[in-house]
């Protein structure tokens, strides 16, 4: 049901009934390592290409998830999947591989919260009983096609951050136990002018404030009602910003339960990741993975996470254009 201008509410409160995340070498000596269900320390994944060992990161998260849930392939009705990859390729031939019928999405690091909204209203107004949805990004792959490739060596500035490795996989569901999707905010693009390909944190910040005070303004809500608030990967620079904001505006949310995926995945030492995670793997294996778990351990009664995506391609980025950036912000409640 719509409420407000950009919010739905599910009346059904759709189940997310389990969940995986996958991750590579980087996420392995992270923060959050524990709170993966398989790690990798090839990045390559034995397979002859990064955007196949993408695929594979897919395939095993999606298959995780559906094993955890004690169902089959065949139970599933809909896969709404997506990446950063040019014509989200490494989403599709995963999708080949599962054989579900497949609905690929597109909006860079948002893609996790945009899935998971999608998946809940299918749900909430019986078009499916069984909805998978799974993002994933890796860095080799990402930087080749965004920036320079790992193996040129290029400086990058502090205010750079890294491609997470990894898959999410959430499976949404009209019965069954485990956290509940109850509303979706649904982000307007945003574009303050900026054009630096190495400073994403600060393009997708107004983004994700946007996104937060719709939401809060849609359901007659303050950020006391949530236990933790999360942006997806705005980094140390973007989250910084976007907390200057948000006062700015008039919303304080307290510091003890607004973070960021971005900062959360890494350790703050960890070599080479500078201001956090970012890729489309950030939001979806920090919360499918680390947020749920917590959730189910009964540590999190309320979560909301809220996606952030960076609109750019090498296209646009080649024609002077600047960075469009969307944020989807889905609360997740026991």
């Amino acid at each position: 049901m719509l409420h407000g201008h950009q919010s739905w509410i599910f009346d059904s409160k759709p189940t997310i009934i389990a969940s995986a995340a996958v991750g590579g070498p980087h996420e392995a000596r992270g923060s959050l390592a524990d709170d993966f269900d398989l790690l990798h320390e090839d990045i390559w994944l034995g397979q002859e290409s990064f955007e196949k060992a993408e695929r594979k990161l897919q395939e095993q998260a999606s298959e995780l998830a559906i094993k955890k849930a004690a169902l089959k392939k065949e139970d599933i009705q809909f896969l709404l999947s997506g990446d950063l990859i040019n014509q989200t390729v490494p989403s599709s031939f995963a999708a080949r591989t599962l054989g579900v019928p497949f609905l690929g999405l597109y909006g860079a690091c948002s893609t996790s919260m945009e899935g998971l909204a999608l998946a809940a209203q299918l749900v909430d107004s019986k078009f499916a009983k069984h909805v998978l949805v799974c993002t994933s990004s890796h860095n080799a792959a990402s930087e080749k096609q965004y920036r320079y490739p790992t193996e040129y060596g290029a400086q990058k500035p502090p205010t750079a951050q890294w491609t997470v490795t990894g898959a999410g996989a959430a499976l949404v569901s009209d019965q069954g136990e485990g956290p509940k999707v109850t509303s979706a905010t649904i982000g307007r693009v945003i574009d303050m002018g900026l054009s630096d390909p190495f400073n994403m944190g600060a393009a997708m910040a107004p983004a994700a404030v946007d996104t937060i005070e719709a939401h809060f303004r849609d359901l007659n809500r303050e950020p006391s009602y949530y236990d933790v608030i999360a942006t997806g990967d705005l980094g140390r620079v973007g989250h910084r910003i976007a907390g200057d904001l948000l006062k700015k505006h008039g919303l304080e949310i307290p510091e003890e339960i607004f973070t960021d995926c971005g900062i959360l995945i890494y350790k703050e030492d960890q070599p080479v990741v500078l201001a956090g995670g970012s890729g489309c793997a950030c939001a979806a294996t920090t919360t499918f993975g680390h947020f749920l778990k917590r959730m189910r351990k009964g540590d999190l009664k309320k979560l909301l996470v809220v996606a952030t995506g960076a609109l750019l391609s090498p296209m646009s980025f080649q024609q002077k254009e600047s960075i469009p950036c969307v944020a989807h912000a889905v609360s997740i409640e026991l």
